[in-house]
């Protein structure tokens, strides 16, 4: 096909016959999408800025296209598509066909005015960092497809949260729609959007209490602990339910010894000077034990020396060496070098 044929695709003034109501740019889409990202990038290479913006803009919201479009479409492409396959356009299509052609920076630009105003993509990050519950409630009582809408515009491993909190009758209802789902069209994803953005801080200000109880253990896990053990006995008593719930999220010091053994000897090598030896003194006969079983014996040994020959440790001291155990702790696991153990009531690891 001669680029001039192409640019007259990608220009919606162009006299190229329409089928069916498509446009210049959605044609010049079809066509991309059938000839691959290999070789539709090598196409894509003879536009410039304007057209390939023109053509990445009607991929991304094309759609399902049946059979007889791309026949009509693409007829004087059939030696290389002889079948006439249907095709659907999608964001990440578009993405990754320019990806491979261009520049990261110049992508970036044509796909920021794509994806619309800050504003909206700042709304679905917010909207989809509210835990799964809240999204959950939020979408019980909407209609099935505004939630199909929804769930399609959040990362999947949000949505594959969201959706068994919905109820078995309504997930296989709204999971039917999302894949039946062609491009929503715009003044319907406007008007979910203008809801979002009028309830999204109401919904997200008012946390569960197991989110309250996970804030209060991830700030529990950062306090001086001489001051959380003077405090703790009050709380035992005024919050007592509470308070419990809060310990079973915290990630203390005791609960390295949960580790598998090599990750805890990685932890274990890992900390500087007397911090390991310094920390075991204050810790329970059990916990020792793990952290010593997890060494091999000549190291083991040597702990135990220099824990033998260190005398009295101040509880200060204690707590600060075992709060350093934890951080580097988390940090090797955010690392993903370790694995932290796993609260007995959560699903995620804890950071």
């Amino acid at each position: 096909m001669a680029v001039a044929d192409l640019r007259r695709k990608a220009d919606p003034a162009a006299t190229v016959p329409r089928t069916r109501k498509l446009t210049g740019p959605q044609k010049a889409a079809i066509l991309f999408l059938c000839l691959g990202e290999k070789r539709g990038s090598a196409l894509l290479q003879q536009l410039d800025d304007l057209e390939i913006q023109k053509v990445t803009r009607a991929m991304s919201g094309l759609g399902s296209i049946s059979n007889d479009q791309v026949e009509q479409v693409l007829r004087e492409f059939v030696d290389d598509i002889t079948n006439g396959g249907g095709v659907v356009g999608s964001f990440s299509v578009a993405e990754n066909l320019l990806r491979n052609l261009l520049p990261g920076e110049q992508v970036d630009g044509i796909l920021k005015d794509i994806r619309g105003p800050l504003k909206e993509r700042d709304l679905w990050a917010r909207f989809g960092a509210l835990s799964e519950t809240v999204i959950a409630n939020y979408l019980r009582n909407e209609h099935e497809q505004t939630v199909a809408a929804i769930l399609t515009n959040v990362k999947t491993d949000v949505a594959a949260k969201v959706l068994p909190l919905l109820g078995p009758d309504k997930m296989n209802d709204v999971v039917e729609r999302m894949i039946r789902m062609e491009a929503v069209p715009n003044h319907m994803m406007k008007q979910i959007e203008e809801a979002l953005q009028a309830d999204i801080m109401n919904a997200g200000a008012q946390p569960t209490a197991s989110e309250q109880h996970q804030r209060m253990a991830d700030l529990f896990n950062k306090l001086d602990r001489v001051a959380f053990d003077a405090m703790a006995p009050a709380l035992e008593e005024s919050v007592p339910d509470s308070f419990e719930a809060i310990k079973a999220k915290m990630f203390t010091f005791e609960d390295l010894a949960k580790l598998e053994p090599l990750d805890l000897a990685r932890v274990m090598r890992g900390m500087p000077g007397n911090t390991l030896p310094t920390a075991l003194k204050g810790a329970s006969e059990t916990t020792r034990e793990a952290f010593l079983a997890a060494l091999p014996q000549r190291s083991r040994d040597m702990l135990q020396e220099e824990m033998n020959g260190m005398g009295p440790v101040r509880r200060r001291e204690v707590g600060e060496a075992q709060t350093l155990a934890l951080d580097y702790a988390r940090t090797l696991a955010e690392d993903e070098q370790i694995r932290l153990p796993l609260n007995d009531d959560d699903e995620e690891t804890l950071y």
